[in-house]
């Protein structure tokens, strides 16, 4: 399953924060990097840029 997807259903609150990590495989610290990514991926979405051209 697509980690962010998981991470969006503890946010919308459709499961606890023990189920996420669970799901996903991995123990409490890295579960807060894991939210702490995804908060600043959506807040500071990437620029694509076309590479040559």
């Amino acid at each position: 399953m697509d980690k962010s997807k998981v991470i969006a259903a503890y946010r919308r609150g459709f499961i606890t924060i023990h189920e996420c990590g669970q799901i996903l495989g991995v123990e409490e610290m890295q579960l807060k990097r894991l939210l702490q990514q995804e908060e600043s991926k959506r807040a500071f979405p990437e620029q694509r840029q076309p590479i040559g051209g």
